[in-house]
């Protein structure tokens, strides 16, 4: 039996970029039909970057913003269900740990409520639409009151 190594990285956008904006374009643009000017919003070299290699290979990626929002997590479509975006979520809460944010939110599309939820996450406000997808906010407190 053959074992499978999934590493993630953090790093900047100089750094993983390159791959991080082939897994975005694939997923985002071509999979969920996001146009690109709302994709590529500025912000990126704003943010911690993280990028899921599975045996070496480029297959996901998430950012942290600033202001202490996740955002752009994406995962290629043959290597989803394999919890992936798990150990993306998890590398970006920790880092936000680290850097002592007390809490982190994030839109997730309303598909993907229910992961963000097992990791901890509850849902606040109304649905919205970006980029055309139905969306929720969500927020993880990191430092309990």
């Amino acid at each position: 039996m053959t074992k499978i190594t999934l590493t993630i990285h953090e790093g900047g956008w100089e750094a993983l970029g390159e791959s991080a904006s082939e897994i975005r374009r694939v997923v985002f643009i071509e999979e969920q039909r996001v146009p690109v000017a709302e994709e590529w919003d500025g912000r990126d070299d704003d943010c911690r970057h993280f990028l899921a290699l599975l045996d070496g290979a480029p297959v996901g990626t998430a950012r942290l913003l600033p202001d202490a929002h996740i955002g752009r997590v994406a995962v290629l479509a043959e290597a989803r269900d394999s919890g992936i975006g798990a150990a993306l979520m998890l590398a970006a809460i920790e880092t936000a740990r680290r850097e002592n944010y007390p809490a982190v939110e994030l839109a997730a599309q309303t598909h993907a409520l229910a992961f963000y939820e097992r990791l901890g996450f509850t849902a606040f406000g109304d649905e919205f639409l970006d980029a055309g997808i139905p969306h929720r906010n969500m927020r993880l407190e990191l430092i309990e009151a």
